[in-house]
């Protein structure tokens, strides 16, 4: 039987999946579209009846991005795919059925793309193996690209703060504001969110944990191929250089003001950020549609903000994979390591300094079965969610054993900070004095 869960918003009714009902395309903002484009997220409405949360909500509007291998890896299945649409914020709870009477830990996870692409319903993304573990996983759609970080003077006028870009980032924190007021309903334990994500998702942890807005809503954090110290995927972008930006994009579209702009369909829209992302690399800084230090969001730099001893003092675990992005093939066959891998190596470090708490760092090497990719950039998906029969691999047995191991040391994590559990080899935390990092192979 469908469950009905009672929130501060409403009553809304899941569907039910192997051992845990699932609540997919609930809205935790307003559409932000119309005259809420390019607006902080507002509060959604209450729920008039029962709200029924039986299919994931569209993604955030985006262009068919990663290329033919990604494409094959993680999008080419359309069983699980959903329309684009401007009216994107929507979360997805997977809650297992008995709780025992308990409240659950709750693991909050948000999907890398560069900032460009991605959803919170991606093949690859499930909550059943987490639920089994008796962990209740959430996962976010938040606007990307043009619509969640344009920065321009227009926007800067409309606001109290002066500021503007980073409305990806507030609708994160929304989302995870909308978890921490909602989900006991679920039977999550507030005080016990553990926030997640890789890539462009991990960038994100790390924006959150670094940021005044989220409070005490987070317990603990992992960031997957993007947490660092020192050197990594982070770059600090100055709200003046955003605006830079935005002011070109501005111009390509041709809109006199902000209405006009506002009025402008994402067609319309399409060719002037194509054109504006050309002149970005073309010029060596890359993507510029990134959180930016808005004085708001972001008070100063990312690795300035753990050298004041501002970021959240909570436990991590972090890490990267060995043909991830930042390392090329020859230098994996020469034993060299990325830059991903060293700043996780000096964010343990640095945090073990600055707090005292422990650091969990892993080595993701295992060479997928198929091709000859290895360890890729976001290889680690489908064994941290179990969705391995999802994938068009042939996996192993020994895939399997892996799977369960990492989903493991995840969920323990998540549920007191430590990773280690019992008949689990033991994964010691990373410091000065000992770096010791746990590498996952079959």
């Amino acid at each position: 039987m469908d469950r009905i869960v009672t929130t501060k918003k409403g009553k809304i009714r899941g569907v039910s999946g192997v051992g845990c009902t699932i609540f997919k395309g609930i809205p935790y903002a307003k559409p932000p579209v119309g005259e809420l484009r390019w607006r902080a997220p507002e509060e959604s409405e209450d729920f008039e009846g029962i709200y029924e949360a039986d299919h994931f909500g569209a993604k955030a509007q985006q262009d068919e991005g990663g290329g033919d291998f990604y494409k094959k890896e993680f999008y080419e299945n359309e069983e699980y795919s959903v329309p684009g649409s401007e009216d994107c914020l929507y979360l997805n709870i997977w809650a297992p059925k008995e709780c025992g009477g308990k409240k659950l830990p709750v693991a909050f996870w948000i999907h890398g793309g560069a900032f460009m692409g991605g959803f919170g319903s991606e093949m690859e993304f499930d909550g059943e193996a987490y639920a089994e573990r008796g962990v209740i996983l959430v996962t976010v759609n938040y606007r990307l690209n043009v619509y969640g970080f344009l920065a321009h003077p227009w926007l800067c006028a409309e606001n109290g703060a002066g500021v503007s870009g980073n409305y990806g980032t507030l609708d994160q924190i929304a989302a995870l504001r909308w978890v921490y007021e909602n989900i006991e309903a679920f039977g999550g334990d507030r005080h016990n969110i553990t926030v997640f994500g890789q890539s462009a998702g991990a960038m994100s942890v790390q924006t959150l944990v670094s940021s005044e807005l989220t409070g005490n809503m987070i317990a603990k954090a992992i960031m997957q191929s993007g947490g660092s110290y020192g050197q990594g995927l982070h770059r600090d972008v100055p709200m003046s250089e955003a605006m830079e930006y935005g002011r070109r994009f501005v111009e390509l579209t041709g809109a006199k003001d902000i209405t006009e702009l506002r009025a402008m369909s994402a067609d319309v829209l399409r060719e002037p950020l194509g054109t504006v992302l050309g002149e970005s690399f073309a010029s060596g800084k890359g993507l510029f549609l990134i959180p930016n230090l808005d004085g708001h969001v972001l008070k100063q730099g990312y690795y300035e903000t753990i050298d004041r001893k501002k970021i959240k003092d909570i436990p991590y675990l972090l890490g990267s994979n060995k043909n991830d992005i930042m390392v090329s093939k020859e230098d994996v066959e020469a034993g060299k390591t990325s830059m991903l891998y060293e700043g996780c190596l000096a964010f343990a470090h640095k945090m073990e300094e600055v707090s005292g708490k422990p650091s969990y760092v892993y080595y993701f090497t295992r060479q997928l079965p198929g091709d000859d990719e290895g360890a890729f950039h976001s290889a680690e998906l489908w064994y941290m969610f179990g969705t391995l029969e999802r994938c068009w691999r042939p996996m192993t047995e020994a895939d399997r054993e892996l799977s369960g191991r990492m989903l493991d040391y995840w969920t323990h994590f998540m549920k007191s900070g430590d990773p280690n559990g019992a008949g689990l080899p033991e994964w010691r935390p990373c410091r000065k004095e000992d770096s010791f990092v746990m590498e996952f192979d079959v």
